[in-house]
């Protein structure tokens, strides 16, 4: 399977445009607020949402912190753990030690 190929799987493209647009943030503010000059943000937030480019991990960690989204949503291949992650993360964190908890007991 060649580079480009794998790279078009990448759920972080798609997710990363939900996101921003949920926060009803442009391109270019984001890339700005995620600390991208402010001149190249518009066109390298363009380039990762179409996935021309990906981010390294601290610029993905400045952005997901902006979008108020946990990192691993990017990265995570499968919608339902998306989802799930989502909803975890907006719980309060006694709220998810109680779940990651209840799934260390469960074994699952």
């Amino acid at each position: 399977m060649s580079n480009r190929s794998s790279e078009a799987l990448s759920p972080l493209p798609k997710r990363l445009k939900e996101a921003r647009l949920a926060k009803g943030l442009s391109q270019k503010r984001l890339g700005v607020l995620a600390g991208i000059d402010e001149f190249s943000a518009s066109s390298r937030m363009n380039q990762y949402e179409k996935g021309k480019h990906a981010p390294d991990f601290a610029t993905l960690k400045r952005l997901s912190d902006e979008l108020g989204v946990p990192t691993c949503y990017f990265l995570c291949e499968e919608d339902w753990l998306a989802t799930a992650l989502m909803n975890i993360f907006s719980l309060s964190l006694s709220k998810q030690k109680n779940i990651a908890q209840l799934i260390q007991d469960e074994k699952i």
